[in-house]
């Protein structure tokens, strides 16, 4: 069913209102960089604008805004990461080697999120920072309920045995509500 122009623009304005802090939170969570992450928020709901027939018929609007936030920062990380590698491949020198993070270090929550593959960082985020269900999850992530629980699970243990067993949970609900 088609709306009037106004009553689409008015729709998407209060959706913008109501979304886009949780949109820019869940877009840093995920990357890490405020000033990056607003790009990644503005970005993702201009592209819900642009589909916006399409996000309307989304059994979850928010659900499909995230969905847009998590490949939008995906294909950030990559190009960040391909970047990375040719400035080390760059300024190496032959037969010098390039040992990973001092793992005895101490590591804040956000560089053990780093650590983690974007689909497990986006599933801890979403549950635990954000609180979402399983089922909202699954539908903001484009994946079954069983791989959210899976994700979820090898996540937190991943965190866990980074961060120690009881600063993993506080340290995350912390962030997301910063």
């Amino acid at each position: 069913m088609e709306l009037p122009a106004q009553l689409e623009e008015d729709a998407f304005r209060a959706f913008f209102e109501r979304h886009h802090a949780e949109l820019a939170r869940f877009a840093w969570l995920l990357i890490g960089e405020s000033g990056a992450a607003e790009d990644i928020a503005a970005d993702a709901m201009l592209a819900v604008w642009r589909q916006w027939d399409q996000a309307r018929r989304a059994r979850s609007q928010i659900a499909y805004a995230r969905g847009i936030v998590a490949n939008l920062a995906k294909t950030r990380i990559r190009a960040a990461v391909r970047e990375r590698r040719r400035n080390t491949l760059f300024w190496q020198r032959p037969g010098e080697t390039h040992d990973g993070p001092d793992s005895a270090a101490v590591v804040d929550v956000r560089e053990a999120l780093e650590r983690l593959p974007l689909r497990r960082r986006a599933c801890v985020i979403l549950r635990h920072s954000l609180e979402l269900s399983e089922r909202e999850t699954a539908d903001a992530l484009g994946i079954s309920i069983g791989t959210v629980k899976s994700q979820t699970s090898k996540g937190l243990t991943e965190l866990r045995r980074i961060l120690g067993p009881q600063e993993a949970w506080a340290t995350i609900r912390k962030e997301g509500q910063g």
